[in-house]
């Protein structure tokens, strides 16, 4: 339910309304407008690659080598950016938050990018879309990208002053995600009623219950 509801203060009740599929209560880092359905990938890792591995250090005996290695980060953060975009893939969810360098090459190849999801927007989009993550640095950098997931739509949302982001995904289970939006003039009466309404929807999970006879 956390996940399934946003609460918006300062508006009417009567504003309340439920939208079809996720509202993610942060805004786009990078956005690229784009029509129809989208290829999506999730990451759980850094997408600027790191110049050692766990426990091992490295060292740069000159300016020229540390230029050099800002150069080799550059051209594989690029390569990796281009290599999305050549899969066909236009938006990035991520659960950590990505480098300026990441940014800027996901604006340039057209790709949208949402930082900092929850873990639990991450498995609840796992979930729905049967995608798994995303990890670039594993092995092949250029090996065919299948663990995307499609969003039908993916677009800024405003909710009272603060900007999210509203992405519908194709389902592969029963479950087709809706958000409910509540509104209120003050945070505590929505809280009330974002409690009753769980405790509604988790008497009606009770209610229909299949019991075993």
């Amino acid at each position: 339910f956390a996940e399934l509801h946003a609460a918006v203060a300062g508006l009417p009740v009567a504003s309340s309304r439920v939208l079809p599929g996720l509202v993610l209560r942060r805004d786009f880092a990078a956005y690229c407008p784009a029509g129809g359905d989208l290829r999506a990938v999730l990451v759980t890792e850094p997408l600027r690659p790191a110049l050692s591995g766990p426990g091992v250090e490295f060292v740069v005996d000159s300016e020229g080598q540390y230029r050099a290695s800002l150069r080799w980060i550059s051209r594989r953060t690029e390569a990796l950016m281009k290599h999305l975009q050549s899969n066909n893939v236009k938006l990035l969810l991520s659960s950590v938050k990505q480098e300026e360098i990441v940014i800027c090459y996901a604006k340039l190849y057209g790709v949208s990018v949402v930082e900092c999801l929850s873990s639990e927007e991450i498995a609840l989009i796992c979930e729905i879309t049967g995608a798994s993550p995303y990890t670039p640095f594993g092995g092949n950098i250029d090996r065919e990208i299948t663990e995307a997931a499609v969003a039908t739509f993916c677009q800024p949302l405003l909710l009272g002053s603060k900007r999210c982001v509203h992405v519908g995904f194709t389902s592969v289970c029963a479950f087709q995600p809706h958000c409910l939006i509540l509104c209120a003039p003050v945070d505590g009466v929505n809280e009330q009623h974002a409690a009753a309404l769980q405790g509604a929807f988790t008497m009606l999970q009770q209610l229909f219950k299949t019991v075993d006879q």
